[in-house]
């Protein structure tokens, strides 16, 4: 299949060119019109190159997981083969994980007809070598046998192989591997990226140097992950329940940086089912005591597609599913074998089987479902209490809010032991002791890259009444402090679906703890207690029946509503009461926890229904004084940008995009956001400008552009500032050249008379690289600034730890300027970025990334709950201050996220 892409404009160009030699019927309606002059102008842009590098700060050493490396052999190239494997029939492989064996039994038994040459293979369709192979087409016969076998059969000629095939044990297959030249990468393009000069033949030349890694790490009978190796041992095994075992292994690629290419390498994480008997699995994943308490149903989805060996036949064997019946009734055709002459097939029981012909008497489950472990149509039964999972297969479900804690909090580690870690690995691997590796000419550093950074001055807040402080360590506190901009709360009142809360007690002590801080919030409306009777209800029943008590207690509806849920966390209260106040009722609410309440506690409470509310808790001082370089001298929009995808499993979920934008310049504390549906797994946002006819945009852009008019007084933002995450490298260009394309046609569409100035910045925090202080087992100082050594060789980019880490290893977050038509300097820039990780309003700490995508992020969450315990959403709207969208697979119907209230559209409902 071939998929050509169109530039829209010279499609639209040779359409008319068209239309002017012949007649044309006229054409149906469009759904869409749009205007010419707004059409992409197809330019392709690229990110921009470094200026400079930052010199504010004080200066600190630190080191990085990064290793040098040297490369030696740069006159060879690197050579890419296809490969395809066939069956015997001559059917292509589908089955993903069977190709490395083949090839390893390829370069075992044909070692002399492939030159002696050692190759890299990913896992599916290429393979690398460091000069050519003997020819351009290769084709080699295998055998393999029974995947718990390691022996493996070579092929031969024609006769010889129908006898190989003739002696060949039962569960043995032949294959046949066809390698094809494709191109060669010349290992010179990596030291021309380095100088500045790079091209996609790096990036395919770093591939290759990456799927080495992957392959000495697969020899070693590793579990390959992406770009990171798991060890088969059970020291690296972090328990976290439900039969599911958190695996410590190590990420290591190749990165080009001003320091020249090196290896990062980290400690990464991935999750595996624990090994052991099916039976004792799904008793842990299902936290039931006795197999008779299984839900079969629940089982059969979690098994399907898993791998078992059979004991004592040590065979593995794919699961497809459960038998209709118990072992003991669900029956089967076995041929017998009679010596004389052959007869009919007998029909017989599985446990009957077991017993008469295996000596094998079924204990445990022959009251219960066998594994079918055959073909859709040729099932093949086997009992539970004779499987065992096999070690190292991956869990790719969503975790739960108990699992996942218990992940963060056993695998984390103190700078020092991470460190250590990550030398012991090094010493281990022994990438030099690879002959293929050797070949290219490298050789890697054990020791890490040293350099220089910077810490920056926190920034100074300013709170109620005056008063202004420095953080400490990146964090403040509201002791014998007020808000800075407090609201006044009235007509409210506190709804409790929890048995478990003194509600009395509670509203003394929010009511006391407001007036310490500032706040004005008269005493509650009412206290609504949930009916017992009512919690046996689902989740948007009991919502349902709390609205009609709600609006049996108020004449008018309330303004704000505090919600104690019934559970910590996950409450399935959550989703249908958000939709239920902010889409159709237009009320600010605030949810809690029941549990321990104390003084901090209530704080955190009243710094995000201040923000919701529309004030502010606290502001930097230099926003106030605007004196922030560039952005309060001239009209400036901040957007923060984020895509949430559904989880795991969930093919029926849209991926939600959010967009949040400052209001009321000067200041760049108070955002509002918009949100949208959108394709699954879709990581552009394609709706930041939709022309529903030539007059109309309802994208999200214009409605965030029209807000910051309207809050900051007949105002057109000149410079507008987008952070951008959850972005991958490779997808920068489609940032700058499809999501800011919308951004500037949806100004045009505006006014096409205005042209203002942009900056867009990338922020990643799912890397790999982390940096240490090498005489301290302390995390890096929270301001912590780093722009060279480990830095792109030629883009703009920077690391920037704001944060505080009191626990585990400071992750620092990478940030990458893609565009900057502002004309920002180094230090200006970067302390703009310092500064955005101070003025969250939820927390009294520095953040770990820019508020604004923090709120994006929070947003996006927050809207998907409505999608997410909705079991139908018939809301056709198409924007709001969280509007509707695309999406569902499969062709389905399109699942809208609903618009927010006017009441509360332009509120950080988010916060």
């Amino acid at each position: 299949m071939i998929i050509m892409t169109v530039d829209r404009k010279t499609k639209m160009e040779h359409l008319n060119e068209k239309a002017s030699k012949e007649v044309l019927p006229p054409p149906p309606p469009l759904p869409l019109v749009v205007p010419p002059k707004y059409v992409s102008t197809g330019s392709n842009r690229n990110p921009m190159a470094r200026r400079t590098t930052g010199t504010k700060g004080r200066r600190i050493e630190l080191v990085s997981n990064h290793f040098n490396v040297k490369l030696n052999n740069t006159a060879d190239h690197f050579y890419q083969y296809s490969v395809a494997l066939f069956y015997e029939d001559g059917n292509p492989v589908e089955a993903k994980g069977i190709g490395r064996r083949v090839l390893d039994a390829v370069y075992s038994f044909y070692n002399a007809e492939m030159g002696s040459k050692g190759f890299a293979y990913d896992g599916e369709r290429t393979l690398f070598t460091v000069g050519p192979l003997p020819g351009t087409q290769l084709e080699f016969p295998v055998v393999l046998e029974n995947l718990s076998s390691n022996r493996t059969a070579r092929g031969g000629s024609p006769s010889e192989k129908d006898t190989k095939r003739s002696r060949r044990p039962p569960q043995s297959k032949s294959y046949t591997v066809r390698i094809s030249y494709a191109t060669k990468i010349p290992i010179q393009a990596i030291f021309n990226a380095l100088r500045g000069k790079e091209s996609d033949q790096f990036h395919e030349a770093v591939r290759v140097l990456d799927v080495m890694l992957r392959q000495h790490a697969a020899k070693q009978g590793c579990l390959l992950v992406r770009q990171s190796f798991f060890h088969n041992d059970p020291r690296n095994a972090i328990s976290i329940g439900g039969g599911v075992v958190g695996c410590r292994g190590f990420h290591s690629s190749f990165r080009a940086t001003q320091a020249g290419l090196t290896l990062n390498m980290d400690v990464s994480t991935t999750m595996i089912l624990k090994p052991g008997k099916v039976v004792d699995f799904l008793l842990e994943n299902q936290n039931v005591k006795y197999i008779r308490e299984i839900d079969w149903v629940k089982a059969r989805r979690m098994l399907r597609n898993l791998r078992v060996k059979t004991f004592p036949s040590n065979i593995e064997y794919k699961i497809i599913g459960l038998s209709e019946k118990r072992c003991r009734q669900q029956t089967f055709f076995m041929k017998q074998r009679n010596a004389d002459s052959p007869s009919e097939p007998i029909e017989i029981t599985v446990s009957d089987y077991y017993a008469e012909y295996r000596n094998h008497q079924l204990t445990v489950s022959h009251d219960y479902p066998c594994l079918d472990v055959g073909k859709p149509k040729r099932p093949v039964y086997i009992p539970l209490e004779l499987c065992e999972l096999i070690s190292l297969q991956r869990y790719t479900k969503a975790l739960s809010n108990l699992q996942r804690a218990k992940l963060v909090e056993q695998s984390r580690q103190k700078p020092q032991d991470r460190m250590n870690s990550l030398k012991h690995e090094m010493k281990r691997t022994n990438y030099g002791a690879d002959p293929l590796i050797n070949s290219t000419g490298i050789t890697i550093d054990n020791s890490f890259i040293q350099l220089e950074g910077r810490v920056l001055e926190p920034p100074k807040l300013k709170f109620g009444n005056g008063v202004d402080m420095f953080p400490r360590d990146g964090r403040w506190n509201f002791n014998n402090k007020t808000l800075v901009e407090p609201k006044q709360v009235k007509h409210w009142a506190i709804v409790n679906f929890s048995t478990r809360c003194d509600t009395d007690s509670l509203r003394r002590d929010l009511v006391r703890c407001c007036k310490v801080k500032g706040m004005y919030l008269d005493a509650p409306h009412s206290v609504i207690q949930e009916n017992l009777q009512s919690s046996r209800n689902p989740a948007h029943v009991r919502v349902e029946l709390m609205f009609e008590a709600i609006k049996g207690a108020f004449s008018s509806i309330p303004r704000f509503l505090l919600c104690i849920l019934p559970e910590k966390k996950n409450s399935d209260i959550y989703g249908p009461w958000k939709r239920k106040c902010l889409v159709e009722n237009g009320i600010v609410t605030q949810c809690m926890a029941p549990g321990r309440i104390n003084d901090q506690y209530l704080t955190n409470l009243l710094l995000k229904i201040n923000a919701k509310m529309g004030g502010l808790n606290s502001l930097l001082s230099v926003e106030c004084l605007q004196s922030i370089p560039i952005v309060s001298k001239i009209p400036t929009i901040i957007f923060g940008m984020d895509v949430l995808h559904g989880q795991p499993g969930r093919s029926d979920l849209p991926s939600v995009a959010a967009v949040v934008s400052s209001r009321k310049w000067p200041l760049i504390s108070q955002y509002r956001a918009s949100v949208r549906a959108q394709a699954l797994r879709n990581e552009m946002i394609d709706a930041l400008f939709k022309p529903v006819s030539p007059k109309e945009d309802e994208g999200m852009i214009r409605e965030l552009l029209l807000d910051f008019y309207q809050s900051t007084p007949q105002l057109k933002p000149e410079h507008i500032i987008i952070f951008r995450d959850g972005v991958s490298e490779s997808q920068f260009d489609q940032v700058l050249n499809i999501e800011f394309e919308q951004i500037v046609q949806a100004c045009k569409f505006l006014d096409d008379k205005w042209s203002p100035k942009f900056l867009v910045i990338v922020a990643q925090k799912t890397h790999h690289t982390r940096f240490f202080q090498p005489r301290s087992d302390a995390n890096v100082p929270p301001g912590t600034i780093i722009d060279t050594k480990v830095c792109h060789p030629k883009n703009n980019d920077f690391y920037l730890c704001a944060q505080n880490g009191p626990i585990g290893t400071t992750r620092p977050t990478h940030y990458h300027v893609l565009l900057d038509q502002i004309g920002f300097s180094a230090d200006n820039l970067q302390e703009l970025v310092h500064s955005l990780s101070y003025v969250y309003q939820r927390s009294t700490t520095a953040i770990s990334v820019v508020a604004p995508i923090c709120y994006a992020h929070l947003a996006a969450v927050q809207m998907g709950q409505f999608v997410k315990f909705d079991d139908v959403s018939d809301t056709t709207s198409s924007h709001s201050g969280g509007g509707g969208g695309a999406s569902s697979s499969g062709g389905g119907g399109i699942t809208q996220i609903p618009k927010l209230h006017d009441n509360v559209c332009t509120s950080m409902f988010f916060c």
